[in-house]
């Protein structure tokens, strides 16, 4: 495994890039349903970030700020995809009809449907393959 170079310039601006980075993906993939965004665009933005990450202090630091596998993101987000649209199988509608909830404790205030749901589980799909080519690339 070779050794990336040291730039103490690209260490300081990552350090700060990865987090704005981390935010603005968060916040499309839960603007997704109602404007441009959601799941995938929110996935390749986060998957900037961590390549970001991967080229300034190699793959090792990224695996271990990571903490989980790249391949069970893959697999909870196909989990959870699937899981949203048989929610609606569940309560008589097609597969994949969005439903909503309004939780009580918001008294109105947020919706939870199962589009956002969809989304997480797209997003945890995209971005666990974008990083499991990214770190097995970076460690050859």
């Amino acid at each position: 495994m070779r050794q990336p170079m040291q730039s103490y310039i690209l260490m300081a601006a990552t350090r700060l890039l990865v987090g704005l980075i981390l935010v603005f993906s968060v916040y499309l993939l839960f603007r997704g349903h109602n404007a441009p965004g959601g799941g995938f665009s929110a996935a390749l933005v986060a998957g900037t970030a961590f390549a970001l990450f991967a080229i300034a202090a190699g793959p090792g630091p990224v695996r271990k700020a990571l903490r989980i596998k790249p391949t069970v993101l893959i697999a909870w987000g196909l989990l959870l995809a699937v899981g949203s649209g048989l929610i609606a199988v569940m309560a008589g509608r097609p597969y994949l009809t969005g439903l909503w909830w309004t939780p009580a404790a918001l008294d109105g205030a947020l919706a939870v449907g199962t589009p956002l749901f969809f989304d997480i589980g797209v997003f945890l799909v995209v971005l666990g393959t974008i990083l499991t080519l990214l770190l097995n690339l970076e460690e050859r």
